[in-house]
């Protein structure tokens, strides 16, 4: 099981020691470094990337409200303050710290907090392999940049359609329906969003409201005005409005 690393930041040497004592009694947690002062702080955060940082609030330089001001949403770790002043606390939360500790805390109070912050991080696990897993299914073996999946969830499922099976898609305001043989699926994306996300040598869009997938396609028809109705395997019948010379030029080399 991946350890838990933590960072100690306090500009006093026996505040520094018992949080290294305390923590050094947890198998799952790994000290990364200390510091002294918040610019300290601020580089080590950066460099190492530490899961959880106890973070005193009044310190030379920098102290710790700035530490966590400076640092990006994305590279943010869980913070603990340190604090020998309560009235720091609503500034604490202000800043979007996960709990404080008053000065001087007792190793029960320490406990408490440390291990709600551990089930904080085994949940933010989880979500980071799930999106991970989800990222992996969707790319696939599609080429960088363009889907091999579409995801579709439900209120008690999530679905991986492959894009290879996508007949066509319709616009539907802020959502698209994802057409596949008899089966249909509506997704949260904008017609625009998508296209981007598919791959041009398989897909194209041949009007304000319709993708198609050209391996779908078994004929296409003159209607009047330069349009063409363009038939789908299946018999569905769609019109082409744009891109007549793309789109035959498409079919000759797919």
């Amino acid at each position: 099981m991946k350890k838990i690393t933590a960072l100690i930041v306090d500009d006093e040497a026996l505040g520094r020691d018992r949080i290294r004592r305390f923590l050094k009694e947890q198998e799952d947690v790994e000290i990364v470094g200390e510091c002294e002062n918040g610019e300290q702080a601020l580089k080590a955060i950066r460099a190492k990337h530490p899961d959880l940082v106890f973070l005193d609030v009044q310190m030379p330089i920098m102290d710790g409200f700035e530490v966590v001001r400076e640092l990006d949403p994305d590279e943010s770790p869980v913070i603990i303050f340190i604090t020998a002043h309560d009235e720091h606390a609503i500034t604490a939360f202000e800043v979007n710290a996960f709990d404080y500790l008053l000065k001087p805390f007792r190793k029960e109070r320490f406990m408490d907090t440390l291990d709600r912050a551990r089930q904080f991080l085994q949940k933010r696990r989880v979500v980071d392999l799930q999106e991970e897993l989800l990222s992996m299914l969707t790319q696939g073996g599609a080429k960088p940049g363009y889907l091999n999946r579409l995801t579709v969830k439900t209120a008690n499922r999530i679905l991986f359609v492959k894009v290879e099976n996508v007949d066509w898609v319709e616009s539907a305001g802020n959502y698209v329906e994802i057409h596949t043989g008899d089966k249909n699926y509506t997704i949260r994306e904008t017609m625009t969003a998508l296209e981007e996300k598919l791959a041009p040598e398989r897909f194209l869009r041949i009007s304000r409201s319709h993708i198609v997938n050209l391996g779908a396609i078994q004929e296409l028809k003159p209607l009047f005005k330069g349009e063409y109705a363009v038939i789908l395997r299946g018999g569905t019948q769609l019109t082409l409005n744009r891109g007549l010379k793309e789109l035959q030029k498409r079919l000759e080399v797919l």
